[in-house]
């Protein structure tokens, strides 16, 4: 039985079947376009398309949301369609899909992939994992157990929405070199400091892969600052993490 993994991102939408032993996709993931507008009716077929690819019978899946999810139920939709805002998105991807379908917050799912496979391996500290992208996402431990849906990408920065600043979607909107963008990226880890004095930050999404282009220009910092290990696999992994262990049956992770 393949458990797979799906995520649900501003501009695309991949996935994969996932070895959980290994904590890693188990062949390469397959992504389209996400939809515009990203109404619940055409990421569902989207999601749909990206699971049916991989033409093999398919077991519980775990999709992730951008944005906070309750219980299966998504309650807000800051990069995505508003008629998400109260979708039982469990109940209606289960439905489509045919099969068990667990849905959670993305970066929560990502945090979930490093604090097991990643970066976070074995610390007990306060550990805080973003995710860089359209927006921001954020998930938080605290002696390895998950704080859900913190959505940090949303703090006040300097009168800003935190994520409309230093998102990599601002960075290519704005044009940004990489020493502009990471002051900016400095500023806002700085301000997650001063609240949670995390003793890790774990840097994730796609922007991931150039860390040696921006991490090393950030200065100030107690926390030690480092790139996810899965880097943009993290949310399929941790997806698929959560729909083994919520079981059978449409659910939200833990």
């Amino acid at each position: 039985m393949n458990v797979f993994g799906v995520d649900i991102g501003g501009s695309g939408i991949k996935g994969a079947p996932v070895d959980l032993e290994r904590g890693d996709v188990a062949e390469e993931r397959f992504k389209v376009l996400t939809p515009h507008p990203a109404t619940p009716e055409a990421v569902t077929d989207c999601v749909q398309q990206v699971v049916r690819h991989f033409g093999l019978p398919v077991g519980p899946v775990g999709v992730t949301y951008p944005g906070v999810v309750v219980n299966g139920t998504t309650r807000t939709a800051a990069n995505i369609s508003k008629h998400w805002i109260g979708q039982d998105a469990a109940g209606l991807l289960t439905e489509r899909l045919g099969t068990p379908v667990t849905v959670l917050n993305d970066a929560d799912a990502a945090g979930l992939a490093e604090m097991t496979f990643g970066a976070g391996q074995g610390r007990t500290g306060t550990v805080v994992v973003l995710t860089f992208g359209t927006g921001i996402g954020s998930a938080v431990f605290s002696g390895g157990r998950l704080v859900p849906n913190t959505e940090l990408g949303h703090l006040e920065l300097q009168g800003h929405d935190a994520e409309t600043r230093a998102s990599t979607r601002a960075k290519e909107a704005e044009d940004l070199s990489w020493s502009r963008w990471a002051k900016r990226v400095g500023r806002y880890l700085a301000h997650v400091e001063m609240l949670l004095s995390p003793e890790l930050f774990v840097i994730g999404g796609g922007v991931s892969r150039k860390a040696e282009k921006f991490l090393p220009l950030i200065e100030g910092l107690s926390a030690e600052i480092v790139p996810a290990h899965l880097e943009n696999n993290a949310g399929i992994v941790g997806a698929a993490m959560a729909a083994s262990a919520a079981g059978p049956g449409p659910a939200a992770a833990p």
